[in-house]
């Protein structure tokens, strides 16, 4: 992983070892994690331990983070990586910071007739290409249910988008995927959500409206959503849960399922 030697991923491992009732305190905040395997897990609690080596986690003041904080978002970042080998998809950086509250971002945009427009906009997260992601803690400390919210994977998203290049909504596919077949899809999907919002710009849409944005915003919000809400987008866009099934190699809808079929906490929610 990482494309770390075995020897020195088996001694990572071994120096940073995660005791048994500390994961599970993790494993218990992240209901977005219930129905993996036990395999999946053992993959998850290493995959951890190896990402917060890689990684400098940055808190600014008003931030503690003490490992159970760290494994928390360790656990949700690595979850989009779970069935993707053991290739360094979040390469071209080495820093999260870790804002205590929503921050002030400059922004700009230049519209159809040439006019530039600048302005601070409140942002709870940023990934820069080659540079650092930015979370505010409290998206972060909210993320990991099943609610349609996950600021960890939205903004890790843009980091695989940006694997290509520039982020446009298309990270690099698997060898047995079509470029046409995701472009058809995702392009029929925004293009809907579009529509609606231009008939109605306050209209209740199935997923968060800031996927109208553009392209990359589409990718990262679907993203979200398969992993935090996965029936909600099968419903609304069936096609792109296919095709982000296919790109993660995970199918969120069958965990959730199942769950619902066995769990009484989760058939409460059905």
């Amino acid at each position: 992983m990482w494309s770390l030697s075995a020897w020195r991923r088996r001694r990572l491992l071994a120096r940073h070892p995660i005791a048994d009732d500390l994961w599970q305190r993790v494993r218990h905040q992240l209901s977005f994690l219930d129905g993996i395997s036990a395999t999946e897990d053992q993959w998850l609690r290493e995959a951890c331990v190896l990402f917060l080596d890689d990684k400098h986690l940055t808190a600014l003041p008003g931030v503690e983070l003490h490992q159970e904080q760290r494994l928390l978002l360790a656990a949700q970042a690595q979850l989009p990586l779970l069935h993707l080998g053991d290739l360094n998809w979040y390469q071209g950086f080495h820093e999260i910071v870790l804002y205590p509250d929503d921050f002030l971002s400059p922004q700009r945009h230049r519209d159809a007739s040439g006019v530039e427009h600048e302005w601070d906009g409140e942002h709870s997260g940023e990934a820069w290409q080659q540079g650092p992601v930015i979370l505010a803690w409290p998206g972060v400390q909210a993320s990991g249910g099943w609610e349609g919210y996950n600021l960890v994977i939205h903004e890790l998203a843009h980091k695989l988008d940006m694997l290509n290049g520039d982020a446009n909504g298309l990270p690099p596919l698997h060898a047995d995927m079509r470029v046409s077949d995701w472009a058809t899809v995702m392009q029929a999907a925004y293009d809907d959500l579009n529509r609606q919002l231009d008939h109605d710009p306050d209209a209740e849409t199935a997923i968060d409206p800031y996927a109208a944005e553009n392209p990359a915003e589409f990718f990262a919000v679907t993203s979200e959503y398969f992993f935090s809400a996965p029936d909600l987008l099968h419903e609304a866009y069936p096609q792109v849960y296919l095709q982000l099934q296919l790109f993660y190699r995970q199918d969120p809808l069958g965990r959730l399922r199942q769950l619902q079929a066995t769990d009484p906490v989760y058939q409460a929610h059905d």
